[in-house]
């Protein structure tokens, strides 16, 4: 089928924005939980997607992403970000131990999003094919391996990813401080990883995705 970039737009849109906007808001919020308002007095808590939405980091790396992997070929990592929930760890009750809940709520967002579409991906299933199902399977299709790519994305024991921050959570102290002190590097490594081929991060990050959709397919039988 030829490539529709107005098509793949449509379908991808909502999956994508929710996927990163709400990953935020979940750090918010359990942030909230464990002692520190900062997100919540700044009005980051919010699940409107307007209040996170980082122009380039939600709407145009992502893009740019999509239409390369469908133009060019290539195991794609769709890679993207929202304005960062500010966190003042040192407000949080017990620090080292609750930045862990912190930064794997954004993950489990994204889980849970990853399931809550695959709940409409059901739906179309069951629904008569019409003008309404055929839409609604392909955006729930979208809306699962987006949300599985983030999740898997964001475990990855680098910072500053979620998966470094949890990493420097589960670590000695002495091994956390210097752990943490590669944080400055984490991101350059990380675009090189994404962009350069051959496609590094996508080979190694593809069984993993691959995995976690299959057991959703096989829990909602799609």
């Amino acid at each position: 089928m030829e490539f529709n970039l107005v098509q793949t737009i449509a379908i991808y849109a909502l999956p994508v924005i929710f996927a990163i906007t709400l990953h935020e808001a979940a750090h918010g919020y359990v942030a909230r939980h464990f002692g520190d308002k900062t997100a919540f007095i700044l009005g980051r808590t919010s699940l409107n997607p307007m209040r996170h939405i980082d122009w380039v980091g939600t709407i145009a790396v992502p893009l740019l992403i999509l239409v390369a992997s469908k133009l060019f070929g290539g195991p794609a990592v769709l890679f993207g970000w929202a304005k960062p929930v500010p966190v003042n760890f040192h407000a949080l009750r017990r620090p080292k131990q609750d930045m862990l809940w912190v930064a794997a709520a954004g993950p489990a967002a994204n889980l849970v999003m990853a399931l809550g579409w695959a709940l409409l991906a059901k739906a179309s299933l069951l629904l008569p094919v019409g003008a309404y199902s055929l839409p609604l399977g392909l955006m729930a299709e979208a809306g699962i391996t987006v949300n599985i790519v983030l999740m898997v994305l964001n475990l990855l024991p680098i910072l500053p990813l979620d998966g470094g921050r949890i990493a420097v959570s589960l670590l000695p102290d002495r091994l956390a401080l210097r752990y943490a002190r590669l944080e400055p590097f984490g991101f350059p490594i990380l675009l090189v990883l994404i962009f350069l081929p051959p496609h590094v991060l996508g080979s190694i990050m593809m069984p993993m995705v691959q995995a976690s959709i299959g057991m959703i397919e096989t829990l909602f039988r799609l």
